[in-house]
């Protein structure tokens, strides 16, 4: 299918589709004209790519570790890859370290206004 159907039923953008190639997370076949053609199956790996960047890992990441994360059955799940564990680990440390920033701006508003 082409770009524009492609992008309805992924749920992004055909903006997205383009960058996700650029980055090398996705390779659609070409019409002789030169038009990208999508197939089934790439709406599962659009699928992981969303969740994988909803999980704060940038494309750079993503395209190392894309083939750790499968679907099935409306589920997404890892398969054992200790580095991409690692990777999700660090953005789990970064989001501590910036909630326990903001606790700390919170109270310090609460003393002012206080």
């Amino acid at each position: 299918m082409l770009i524009t159907e492609f992008a309805r039923r992924a749920g992004v953008s055909a903006r997205s589709l383009r960058h996700y190639e650029e980055q090398g997370l996705l390779a659609p076949a070409r019409t002789q004209a030169g038009y990208r053609l999508f197939e089934e199956a790439d709406l599962e790996i659009v699928a992981r790519i969303r969740l994988m960047m909803d999980a704060g890992l940038s494309t750079v990441v993503i395209r190392q570790y894309l083939d750790c994360v499968r679907t099935g059955s409306g589920t997404h799940h890892l398969q054992l890859c200790p580095a991409l564990q690692a990777e999700l680990d660090q953005v789990a440390e970064r989001l501590d370290t910036a909630s326990r920033r903001i606790d700390a701006t919170r109270a310090a508003l609460s003393d002012l206004a206080s």
